[in-house]
């Protein structure tokens, strides 16, 4: 008999009495989306990687602690943010994150996991993509691809004026468009301030 461990009680349970199946199916069905999200926090893939095998492993080791009426999708994002901010506090030197940042985060985790990261990080890309073109592509070298100013505008042939008005207007129309949130948006999707 194959179980269906898509419903979230069968698969609480499951992992309850320690059927491995049900932790195979819990990784197979969560490692890369979790991936992906701590990567978001950390910009960095192997330490992302690092942090979601910890929740996999303290997830397996203390299963019996699991509630059924908790979705296991917002305990597993929860515990993979938990477990970024304890590794942040213990090597705080080497992350120049800012409490306003770790808070955009928090804000973003609290409105519900997956679903929330992910419509705001598409949101994001989609509004970049309806800026005007020049003012896109100078906006993707310098966020997306790291450039300075100076690189852009030797890159792109034009003044370093010209680059600043790019940006400008190409910040100026992306904070109409997130009202506010636009910072701890960035830093979501580049990990950057504006």
């Amino acid at each position: 008999m194959i179980e269906d461990y898509s419903d979230n009680t069968l698969l609480i349970n499951a992992l309850k009495s320690g059927d491995s199946k049900a932790y195979n199916y819990l990784v197979d069905t969560y490692h890369h989306k979790l991936c992906v999200y701590a990567f978001t926090l950390i910009h960095d893939q192997d330490f992302a990687e690092d942090i979601v095998q910890n929740v996999f492993v303290r997830t397996w080791r203390k299963r019996e602690k699991l509630k059924t009426d908790f979705s296991i999708n917002s305990f597993l994002y929860k515990s993979v943010y938990n477990e970024f901010i304890d590794q942040y506090r213990k090597q705080k030197p080497f992350f120049p994150l800012e409490k306003k940042y770790i808070d955009a985060i928090t804000d973003t985790v609290k409105e519900d996991d997956e679903r929330s990261l992910e419509r705001v990080i598409t949101l994001v890309k989609r509004e970049i993509q309806n800026l005007p073109p020049k003012c896109k592509e100078v906006f993707l070298l310098s966020k997306q691809d790291g450039l300075s100013n100076v690189e852009i505008a030797e890159y792109k042939k034009v003044s370093i004026k010209a680059v600043e008005g790019h940006l400008s207007k190409a910040f100026n129309i992306l904070r109409k468009t997130f009202d506010g949130k636009l910072d701890s948006y960035f830093f979501l999707v580049f990990g950057i301030k504006e």
